[in-house]
């Protein structure tokens, strides 16, 4: 099950709205297929596998890192290509709570004789499926904030330079993650203040996030690095319901998505933006700041892992803050995150925390 978990956490960001499956099928203690879902979302881990194991599956295990499909969609239901292939027994962590799914797969197998065995690494692979269980659940996609600071948690100086903190292992670590993620998502002060492009860089991926931004009013700039490259990668706008008609068709004009959502506080409204990026198929975001934007997600609960990259240097107080005012007047009003992971990268030290 391990090796079909690090199987499926290679196409992480290429198969949106699916999920990104491992399949390893066994046979006599020796591995004679392994498989995961193709990007953009098909074929099925399930049916790459039973394609490279051939003949060898009949009497074969299958370890699967989620219940194999039940449901006719563009592709036959996975469960039955197994019972075909003559596989004897699947392994999985836990249900599909896709409501297609949802049992539906495990009973078609255990009716075809195959024995089934549930709950192997159920932790792990609810991590790696985090994104497609909470779309198919709450509507919206999981979310990953990451920040790069300085020692005294600062993101840039008085002056907003900002380029760079962290040294370049970081910053390529930072690519990698954007590639195993759906959507790469900024706020609007972060994108007039770096014009970045937000795409993953010397990744050798064939297929970029989509690049988010939140922006109340569409006050960004027609001509920065974003704008310009909107037709090769795609760029979709999640902004207020009162923005200038004109503004709209410009984005549009240039390549863009729009999507509207609803305004709380004078400030696009996270759960709304949320529920937008998931109605779009959106299962994992990746958000890089600004500190407005990471202060509002914070504040509305939906900040599903933090990571965070400390450098060995301080700007001081008057530097930039890496999370925005979140109004709390006493520590017990902050959420509480759990540390996973922490390890030096480069010259920095990375940390990636969870929600509890």
């Amino acid at each position: 099950m391990s090796l079909a978990l690090s199987v499926g956490r290679r196409v992480m960001g290429q198969c949106a709205p699916n999920p990104a499956v491992g399949c390893v099928i066994v046979k006599d203690g020796r591995i004679v297929g392994r498989g995961c879902t193709a990007p953009g979302g098909r074929p099925h881990a399930e049916t790459q596998a039973l394609a490279q194991a051939g003949e060898a599956a009949q009497g074969a295990t299958a370890y699967v890192t989620l219940e194999p499909c039940a449901h006719h969609g563009r592709t036959p239901p996975c469960a039955d290509a197994l019972v075909n292939a003559g596989i004897v027994r699947v392994v999985a962590p836990f249900r599909d709570n896709d409501a297609r799914v949802s049992g539906r797969g495990f009973e078609r197998l255990m009716a075809a004789g195959v024995e089934v065995t549930t709950g192997v690494m159920a932790d792990e692979a609810g991590r790696d499926l985090a994104g497609f269980l909470m779309r198919n659940e709450l509507g919206r996609p999981s979310v990953t904030l990451k920040l790069a600071s300085s020692f005294d948690g600062r993101i840039a100086t008085a002056t907003g330079h900002s380029q760079w903190i962290t040294g370049p292992q970081a910053r390529r670590q930072v690519h990698a993650m954007r590639a195993r993620h759906d959507a790469v998502m900024v706020g609007a002060g972060t994108a007039r203040a770096d014009d970045p492009t937000l795409t993953a860089r010397d990744m050798g991926v064939t297929r970029q996030p989509v690049r988010v931004v939140v922006s109340r009013r569409l006050d960004l700039p027609l001509m920065s690095n974003l704008a310009r490259t909107a037709t090769a990668v795609p760029l979709w706008l999640c902004h207020g319901p009162d923005v200038d008609p004109a503004l709209v068709e410009a984005w549009r004009g240039l390549g863009a998505s729009l999507l509207p959502c609803a305004v709380t506080a004078g400030q696009v409204d996270p759960a709304s933006c949320l529920q937008a990026l998931g109605a779009q198929g959106m299962t994992r975001v990746f958000c890089e700041g600004g500190g407005a934007l990471a202060a509002s997600l914070i504040s509305a609960g939906v900040v599903d892992e933090l990571i965070g990259f400390t450098a060995g240097l301080a700007i001081g107080a008057e530097g930039l803050p890496g999370i925005g005012a979140l109004g709390l007047a006493r520590l017990d009003e902050a959420e509480r995150f759990r540390l996973i992971e922490t390890c030096p990268v480069g010259a920095d030290v990375m940390h990636r925390w969870e929600r509890i």
